[in-house]
């Protein structure tokens, strides 16, 4: 049996592995870039199909493309899209900064299928061409934005968004639910004055919102598809109505209000849409950093720390100290945020290196946006179910430490002044006094008048 075939493209024939659908260009690169392990996402692969599924559809409703093949390179499409054929795109991110040799690795594998479906083989006699056919109306730098796109749009609405409504409600629900636990503050890691632990996690719930608004924001942007442009944006070798009709095609395709792009120049020319996404995510990385640190500070101990709050004990955290627990969620969810701080330079660094009429640091470009999309969702789902809807407050230490503290003297500004308040809380502090104790040595006040105006409760402001 023949294990390899010979192929042809314009840099001539080479042998490619029989049993694959790929072809000459696939198998060159294969060749060319032997680097590292990082292969191109999944889901921009899903992308490219749809792209390719979208343009043939077009084309063949444009009277452009035959019926018999524009049908055939559909339904090969449909099948990559099913999962078929998933080791028919073994390419590498590290390529050519356009992507041309994935967008020809789609181009070939789906001519090929396509000829198999038409009774036809696969090769050089095939009955539907990569190039002329499967690749009609396109070009790599157009067709390979678009996926760009398209990849990132889904993932966000369809993996990150619902994701982070999930952590956003349950915190939300903590946040209502301990509304009448009066703490004390902490301002520099020091003591401050007194709010709710149900205010202190309505901050979190607020930064998520904004996150999520951010992200939102940013969508419109990212919904414009570069598809029509070809090769430097101005549209060569396109029907007038492709670039309009490709791009509401993939929008009734997947259900995301894909528009075409009214500039494509700035569509070819730049990462602007994905690198002012990706800035979003960046902040969402900020805001989960903060609130799994504070979490994993409030729940410190359990006898030496902080120890406020109480978070679920889901694994040993010690090979050596027996009974240790240890706040992995925190501790895994402010991994991936580091690695999302760092995507964010390197899609910084990509989208402001392109040249004239192409950016050429795509590949490098998606593959941080959709790991930073893919780290973010997991990690907040993860967070949320083994962490965040544990949390509960530890009711007497929390009290413990409020009566403990020292900045309750605050409320006395208005009364005695910040001058006299100060020297109480530096004797208490001095002579390990309790405020009250102090205070009345000093003989600023009396007891009654301290009782009166050193209420923690009713230091903490509105609790609606």
């Amino acid at each position: 049996m023949t294990t390899h075939r010979r192929e042809k493209d314009s840099m001539g024939a080479i042998d490619v592995p029989a049993d694959k659908l790929w072809g000459a260009q696939t198998q060159r690169s294969l060749e060319h870039f032997r680097i590292s392990t990082e292969k191109m996402p999944v889901s921009l692969i899903q992308a490219l199909a749809l792209t390719k599924r979208a343009a043939a559809k077009v084309n063949l409703d444009l009277g452009l493309l035959a019926a018999d093949k524009a049908n055939a390179i559909i339904s090969a499409a449909d099948e990559v899209l099913a999962g078929k054929h998933p080791d028919e795109f073994p390419l590498a991110i590290w390529q050519t900064g356009s992507g041309t040799q994935s967008n020809m690795n789609m181009n070939e594998v789906l001519a090929n299928r396509a000829s198999e479906l038409l009774g036809g083989v696969r090769g050089m006699e095939r009955k539907v061409h990569p190039n002329d056919d499967v690749n009609k109306s396109q070009s790599s730098n157009d067709v390979f934005p678009t996926a760009m796109h398209v990849a990132a749009v889904i993932a966000i609405r369809e993996q990150l968004i619902p994701q982070l409504n999930v952590l956003k409600s349950t915190l939300n629900e903590k946040a209502q639910a301990f509304s009448d636990i009066v703490k004390i503050g902490r301002t520099h890691l020091q003591d401050a004055t007194p709010l709710t632990l149900g205010q202190e996690i309505s901050g979190w719930v607020a930064m998520l919102e904004h996150n999520l608004k951010h992200i939102e924001h940013s969508l419109p942007h990212l919904s414009e598809l570069a598809l029509g442009g070809t090769a430097v944006g101005t549209g060569l070798n396109t029907h007038p109505e492709y670039a309009v009709r490709v791009a509401e095609e993939l929008a009734a395709i997947t259900g995301q209000p894909f528009v075409t792009a009214p500039n494509k120049f700035e569509a070819l020319a730049t990462c602007d849409a994905l690198v002012h996404t990706h800035g979003a995510l960046k902040g969402l990385a900020a805001s989960l950093m903060k609130i799994a640190n504070d979490v994993r500070w409030l729940a410190s101990g359990p006898r030496c720390g902080i120890g406020e709050i109480s978070i679920p004990e889901n694994e040993p955290g010690s090979s050596i100290m027996p009974g240790k627990v240890n706040p992995t969620q925190c501790e895994a969810m402010t991994m991936l945020c580091c690695q999302v701080l760092g995507n964010d330079v390197a899609v910084n660094m990509g989208g402001a290196s392109g040249n004239f009429e192409l950016n050429v640091y795509r590949p490098m470009v998606i593959h941080n946006v959709l790991q930073s999309v893919r780290l973010l969702a997991d990690g907040m789902e993860s967070f949320n179910a083994h962490c965040a809807s544990g949390i509960e407050p530890n009711r007497e230490r929390i009290s413990q430490l409020l009566n403990e503290s020292l900045m309750l003297v605050t409320a006395l500004n208005t009364h005695i002044g910040y001058d006299k308040a100060a020297e109480i809380a530096k004797k208490a502090h001095k002579e390990g006094l309790t405020l009250k104790a102090s205070a009345l040595a000093l003989g600023y006040l009396t007891e009654a008048e301290f009782d009166a105006w050193v209420r923690p409760e009713a230091m903490v402001g509105s609790l609606k």
